[in-house]
């Protein structure tokens, strides 16, 4: 948590923010693979078994408690279902070159945070950023 309060801080972000490090939410839910699954080659998610691709995958869950205290999972989208989510590609789909994914058609190949633009570096096939050297 204390990183991502870190984080959290530098973006100047105000909602609160929670971990599921430390527990099996994420495998529970099948967005994230465990070292066995990896080695299979092949992971169960989206509700199929696929090639594995990385360690975390995207997935967004909503849950329900009721006055009683009972919790209620109510909703569960994954891979590009979380594109509603991402309001900026409203805008960028009514423009000429939209998206510009590149072939691999990752969602998140351009994007940067917004302190991280002129830092250059590249967002690898995982859609994770990797900063140049010298740079975080």
């Amino acid at each position: 948590m204390a990183k991502i309060e870190a984080f959290k801080n530098r973006m100047g972000w105000r909602v609160k923010w929670v971990s599921s490090y430390g527990n099996d939410f994420n495998y529970d839910f099948h967005v994230s693979f465990r070292p066995e699954e990896i080695g299979k080659g092949e992971v169960y998610y989206n509700y199929e078994m696929r090639k594995f691709q990385s360690d975390e995958m995207s997935g967004r869950s909503v849950f329900y408690k009721d006055p009683a205290g009972d919790i209620f999972h109510t909703y569960s989208s994954f891979a590009r279902g979380g594109e509603p989510f991402l309001g900026t590609y409203s805008y960028l789909d009514i423009t000429p070159k939209g998206r510009d994914e590149t072939v691999n058609g990752n969602l998140t190949d351009w994007v940067r945070h917004h302190d991280r633009y002129c830092d250059g570096g590249f967002v690898d096939p995982t859609g994770r950023y990797v900063a140049v050297s010298g740079s975080e």
